[in-house]
């Protein structure tokens, strides 16, 4: 019956109806929580929350400190030790340097026989005479300082003006060869060792051996006297200081010239200071 529709019905449907669509609600949004965590939506990133957090408290990869923290020691192309020069030109050296050497002691007067381009005995004395002259060291060794004076040096210059002389130069150990004011020659000499016993002044050669003279003070080769027992002659040793009884000494070589050119003949003035 119309009329007789009891009202307790229709409110329990109702608030059936309300209740249903109530639960529906939160379990969609449960759902769509779910489905969020396993598949994101497209353009989103595919890294979840958890994935991220993890990827925070990670600590850096060992390749990543290393690159950080390693540093590449600098370079530098500037040598600071200086380039090694040429050796220097000694007894026992050849080639073209020591030939341009012996030309040049030539072209000053400094005596040793015809240029070979070999470093030999005539060389070293022909040095030895050079570093005499500029007053260095005596050594017979072509280093930075020889070489140097070699480049700036003139002839030696004679204390004799006119004539031929044959000049002993104590102070220095050099024997010269003076023609007209001119040093010809300039030769190594050793004289005594003892001061006095090479006796100075102004003498001339009076007499000569050709060959060994045995004499009370030792053995001369090929000896021109020019005062007493005091003569110019060879000997197998020259040192570069004063160490004869008194003698000229010079090498051999250079005796065997002065007797072969004719450089110091009977009457020759000698002059020795």
């Amino acid at each position: 019956m119309v009329g007789g529709v009891r009202r307790r019905p229709v409110r329990a449907v109702i608030l059936a109806v309300v209740l249903s669509l109530v639960g529906g609600f939160g379990f969609a949004a449960c759902g769509t929580t779910r489905q969020a965590d396993r598949s994101p939506a497209p353009g989103a990133s595919s890294t979840s929350s958890t994935s991220v957090a993890a990827t925070a408290l990670r600590p850096p990869s060992s390749t990543s400190t290393a690159t950080s923290t390693s540093t590449v020691p600098p370079t530098s192309t500037t040598s600071t030790t200086a380039p090694a020069g040429p050796p220097p030109l000694q007894e026992g050296s050849s080639g073209p340097a020591v030939l341009a050497l012996q030309r040049r002691l030539v072209a000053l007067g400094f005596w040793l026989g015809t240029p070979d381009g070999r470093f030999e005995d005539a060389t070293l004395h022909a040095v030895v005479a050079f570093q005499k002259a500029e007053g260095l060291s005596r050594d017979g060794v072509v280093g930075p300082l020889t070489e140097a004076a070699l480049a700036r040096a003139t002839r030696p210059l004679p204390r004799s003006r006119a004539g031929r002389v044959i000049e002993i130069d104590l102070a220095r150990q050099l024997l010269l060869v003076v023609s007209g004011g001119r040093v010809e020659w300039v030769m190594d000499t050793s004289t005594g060792a003892v001061a006095g016993t090479t006796p100075t002044g102004h003498f001339h050669v009076f007499r000569q051996v050709d060959g060994y003279d045995h004499s009370p003070l030792g053995v001369l080769y090929r000896p021109k006297y020019f005062v007493g027992g005091v003569a110019v002659h060879g000997y197998p040793s020259v040192p570069a200081s004063p160490a004869s009884h008194g003698c000229v000494r010079v090498t051999n070589e250079v005796m065997d010239w002065f007797w072969s050119t004719g450089a110091m003949p009977i009457g020759i003035a000698v002059w020795v200071y």
